[in-house]
């Protein structure tokens, strides 16, 4: 019962129009002075981060703040998958008849969740996934996984429900209901989907690689999806988008492409740049490459 009152008024929320009055919060001066209470309450280490806290304009700025290289070093060699963010896994594992683990007794639907893209299905059914969650205190920017060619992405709009342990649990379908942007990356072992989904409070996503594209517009912008001419290659390691507030990021592998480095048990840390799987195929080829 307690469940069922939540999720109604979750789903009679303004989510949408809240969000972006967060974002438009987020960026006035004023909040700037918000950035101390911040960081106690979320407990976020200044270590790693790059610029001085006196030259953030704003809440936001030093949301999306950027970090020392060093602190978040890139784990090398072709066969190595990097996770592209920090964060905590929530699921993982195989893509089983079209459809992937949201949580304990419930899926959902790869085709939803890709916007219908069929040809794109029929690439990952029976690959792996992993979900991972950013919370408040995490480092918000998306990198690249391996190196490849961003031969495509699309926007799919949606609803803005939480995407933390309460929102998995309530909303049946979740990641593929909420907004989100997919990038489609052809690597030399075959093509990997970063999906970044949305939630409250996330006033935008966005990508380096497409200034056009950015989430919950206003006015509503329809489902888009690109196929780029002139791919643009990035380099493992290198920023492909932000999210302005937390979220969530899907990474898809086709069949046979990656085997696991990491334990996909929930609550699993990584950190952006740490080692989460490896290319199966490079692997292999720098094996026998190694004998001769």
């Amino acid at each position: 019962m307690k469940q069922s009152i939540t999720k109604a008024i979750w789903r009679g929320l303004p989510k949408k129009g809240l969000s972006r009055l967060m974002g438009k919060v987020a960026r006035h001066p004023f909040s700037r002075h918000l950035i101390p209470l911040y960081i106690r309450h979320f407990d976020i280490d200044l270590a790693p981060v790059k610029k001085p806290l006196d030259q953030f304009e704003h809440l936001l700025d030093f949301f999306v703040r950027e970090l020392h290289p060093e602190a978040r070093p890139i784990c090398g060699g072709k066969a190595q998958v990097v996770s592209p963010v920090d964060g905590t896994v929530s699921e993982g594992g195989t893509i089983t008849e079209g459809r992937l683990i949201q949580a304990k007794g419930i899926s959902y639907s790869l085709s939803q969740l890709l916007g219908g893209n069929e040809a794109a299905v029929k690439r990952f059914d029976g690959g792996q996934f992993v979900t991972i969650y950013l919370s408040p205190r995490d480092y918000h920017r998306i990198h690249m996984p391996i190196a490849g060619r961003v031969v495509s992405s699309t926007y799919i709009p949606g609803e803005l429900y939480p995407v933390n342990e309460m929102g998995v649990r309530l909303v049946p379908g979740l990641f593929a209901v909420n907004e989100r942007v997919i990038t489609y990356i052809e690597g030399e072992s075959g093509l990997t989907a970063l999906i970044k989904v949305g939630a409250t409070n996330v006033g935008s996503i966005k990508v380096t690689y497409d200034q056009a594209i950015a989430t919950n517009p206003k006015p509503s912008r329809p489902f888009a999806h690109k196929d780029y001419a002139t791919p643009e290659r990035l380099a493992k390691g290198a920023e492909v988008g932000r999210f302005e507030f937390g979220s969530t990021v899907i990474l898809l592998f086709e069949p046979g492409q990656i085997e696991w480095s990491i334990p996909l048990a929930k609550g699993t840390s990584v950190r952006m740049g740490q080692e989460i799987a490896r290319l199966v195929r490079l692997e292999e080829e720098a094996s026998c490459s190694d004998t001769h």
